[in-house]
């Protein structure tokens, strides 16, 4: 990320502003967060004199190290947080052309998987893996050496893989699989829940001390189908459901008369008939992480 600070213009900013969103919400897991250090970024950019070598290197290097502030405070406010904190979802329409191929997108699974490793190896892991600098570029940012950086790198790989996701199943079955778990819960169907979930499955709500939500994981496909139908229940004729892409994976969001009330997304495995079972379902309901989103897919 070599740079020579000089005159930086608007129009290399815009050209990067979509990676910089990336990095920034990829470090802190937070839409408004990272808005914020989109805003901060350019602030420090517009006061940059001269040119600049490598506009896109000095502005990954600007975010990142923002970020890595911002974390420290984050860290904070998660140690007291009520209940399974979930990031802030990134929702688009099942039919979105490029759901899955905006810079910006990541799955919740793997933003919680990110939100175990320390803050230098989230920065890492998200500068080589995400974006593709070089282990020389993100040593120049962080101000370490190569050498240390392509350890931090390594450990925190080995540590994403053995958590996240293993499974990636074709769109079309996941989208089938995603619509005949809507069909069974709208329906109230018990026994069809049951068979569309592994019966390891865990699901996660995160209501934020705000909403009504399970403040530990259910576990189990029995314990979990019970628990979403009660839900269900509860929220009455008022409530609407429709299938979206949560962070370019099939997902649901529910309406409780016109307005969003939770984003879900699911996480499946393959099932010995061939077919999906869902082996995760996260859930936000905390009403600040939906505030950017309307009653209609697509709002983020």
């Amino acid at each position: 990320m070599t740079d020579t600070p000089d005159a930086a213009g608007p129009e290399d900013f815009e050209q990067h502003r979509r990676m910089i969103f990336g990095i920034a919400y990829r470090m802190l897991g937070s839409l408004t967060d990272a808005e914020d250090l989109v805003q901060d970024t350019w602030l420090r950019w517009t006061r940059v004199r001269g040119p600049v070598a490598n506009p896109g290197g000095y502005l990954a290097r600007t975010v990142t190290n923002l970020a890595l502030t911002r974390l420290g405070s984050a860290a904070v406010r998660r140690e007291t947080y009520p209940g399974t904190w979930l990031p802030e979802p990134l929702v688009a329409g099942p039919d979105a052309a490029d759901g899955a191929e905006r810079a910006e997108t990541v799955s919740l699974a793997l933003l919680v998987v990110l939100e175990s490793l320390s803050p230098l190896e989230r920065a890492v892991f998200v500068l080589n893996e995400a974006f593709g600098f070089s282990y020389r570029e993100i040593a120049e940012a962080l101000d370490r050496t190569e050498a240390a950086c392509r350890q931090v790198g390594s450990r925190a790989r080995a540590h994403v893989r053995a958590r996240r996701p293993r499974y990636d199943a074709p769109p079309e079955l996941r989208r089938r699989a995603t619509d005949e778990f809507l069909a069974a819960c709208a329906g109230g169907d018990l026994n069809r829940v049951l068979e569309l979930l592994a019966p390891e499955v865990t699901a996660w709500t995160d209501g934020g001390g705000v909403v009504s939500a399970a403040l530990r994981p259910v576990t189990g496909a029995r314990n979990v189908a019970r628990f979403l139908l009660g839900v269900l229940g509860r929220l009455g004729g008022g409530a609407a459901a429709r299938p979206v892409l949560v962070n370019g994976q099939p997902g649901l969001l529910l309406t409780l008369d016109g307005v969003v009330d939770a984003v879900s997304v699911l996480e499946f495995v393959e099932a010995p008939d061939g077919g999906l079972r869902i082996a995760e379902l996260r859930t936000v309901r905390n009403p600040a992480k939906l505030a950017h989103l309307t009653g209609a897919p697509g709002g983020a």
